[in-house]
């Protein structure tokens, strides 16, 4: 095969915004010139990467194939970043991060990266606990904050501890008390994000020989404050989400204290951008 970067890069653009016209728009060429990278790159690995009826979509060949590209793509960026001639570091460094690290950690982070690394560009993707391991492999991003990574990958580093924590109604009866034992909460019925607290809530209830079971089970965090709002639950995220709760919810402390440690890590299968590693070196 004879593919190219710029192929490479036309199909990954497409994959994350969803049409010829926006990864046009990102990689600042024009729609044709997409269209043509991608009809080449099906030539080359002889199938089609992309459906193109009703909107666009990956193949089962083409899943396949972005998964590859974004790791080609993401050694190319090390690469490129580990020969620049004066020794400055800059470039861009895609950050993968749970929603309540978004808003409560990386508020603190990114005006030190910055101060420290001035030319580096940090760019987030937000996802779930699940998510961020596979993404790192995947290529998807250069660097990544873990939740409870077991073990902890070698050179990361960890980047801060906070506690999972009852989120209540304001008007709540335990929402006077300095600690909620688990088994209370159980009473309302407990509502979980399937996005990342479910398998830490799961684990809870495992440690203290307690029945899992929930009432709702949803994706978003708004979703589930919402719903701890309209008297349909309560619930237990990280106090890292304290930022993002509504007025009429407080957050109070478990009877039993559960940490959770955040490491900042790059990819285990390959070597580091060496921006990430800088990210790293920097906190």
């Amino acid at each position: 095969m004879s593919l190219t970067l710029a192929q490479l890069r036309a199909l990954t653009s497409v994959a994350e915004h969803g049409s010829f016209t926006a990864a046009a728009d990102r990689l600042g060429i024009s729609q044709s010139a997409v269209s043509h990278a991608v009809a080449g790159l099906e030539r080359e690995i002889g199938g089609r990467v992309l459906q193109r009826d009703n909107g666009v979509a990956l193949t089962a060949i083409g899943q396949r194939v972005l998964e590859h590209a974004r790791a080609v793509l993401a050694s190319v960026s090390a690469l490129e970043s580990a020969v620049h001639q004066d020794g400055t570091l800059t470039g861009s460094v895609r950050l993968g991060a749970v929603a309540t690290v978004c808003q409560g950690l990386l508020p603190d982070l990114l005006p030190l990266w910055a101060a420290r690394l001035p030319h580096v560009d940090v760019q987030i993707y937000e996802g779930d606990d699940d998510e961020m391991p596979e993404w790192l492999e995947a290529g998807v991003v250069d660097a990544a904050i873990l939740v409870e990574p077991s073990p902890t990958p070698p050179g990361g580093k960890l980047v801060a501890t906070d506690e999972f924590a009852a989120v209540v109604r304001a008007d709540h009866p335990l929402a006077g008390l300095d600690g909620i034992p688990l088994a209370e909460l159980q009473v309302d019925g407990l509502i979980v994000s399937a996005g990342g607290c479910e398998g830490h809530v799961r684990r809870m209830h495992d440690e203290e020989g307690l029945a899992f079971t929930y009432s709702h089970r949803v994706r978003e965090m708004s979703t589930l404050f919402r719903m701890v709002e309209q008297g349909m639950g309560v619930a237990i995220v990280p106090s890292l989400g304290r930022g993002m709760l509504p007025a009429d919810l407080v957050m109070r402390p478990l009877a039993a204290p559960r940490p959770r440690r955040l490491v900042l890590a790059g990819p285990a299968s390959r070597p580091w951008h060496p921006l990430a590693q800088a990210l790293v070196d920097a906190v």
